[in-house]
């Protein structure tokens, strides 16, 4: 649910991006409406639809590890919780350095998704 609206955002934001010429150039040489959709505006749209994804992952992260300090039983929030109960402190510096280290192994992740999936990117 948290996703959802910055998907939508993104998605639309690409799509309303592309170029009006390019899609009645591709029409004006017969391209059928599908055509457009997958070889003109999905490409272009891409770019936009792949960073909302990014973002998104980074505050599902982020709700997702507050929901459980909140109300878990179990995940890294859960452990921060309870080793700020009793006063743990290293404990609670090892959880926020692994909460870090997969937030960056998320975000890498994306950009290497990013760069080999769509080449194109901000190339003009």
């Amino acid at each position: 649910m948290v996703a959802f609206a910055i998907m939508v955002i993104s998605a639309r934001t690409g799509a309303t991006g592309a170029q009006l010429s390019k899609i009645r150039t591709s029409h004006s040489l017969g391209a059928s409406d599908q055509q457009i959709l997958r070889h003109v505006i999905l490409p272009n749209a891409l770019p936009e639809i792949m960073t909302g994804v990014r973002i998104s992952i980074g505050v599902c992260w982020g709700t997702l590890v507050a929901a459980e300090m909140l109300a878990g039983t179990t995940g890294f929030g859960f452990i921060e919780n309870v080793a700020r109960t009793v006063s743990d402190y290293e404990l609670i510096w090892v959880t926020i350095l692994i909460m870090g280290l997969l937030g960056l192994i998320f975000d890498l992740m994306m950009r290497w998704a990013i760069a080999r999936f769509i080449p194109w990117r901000g190339k003009g």
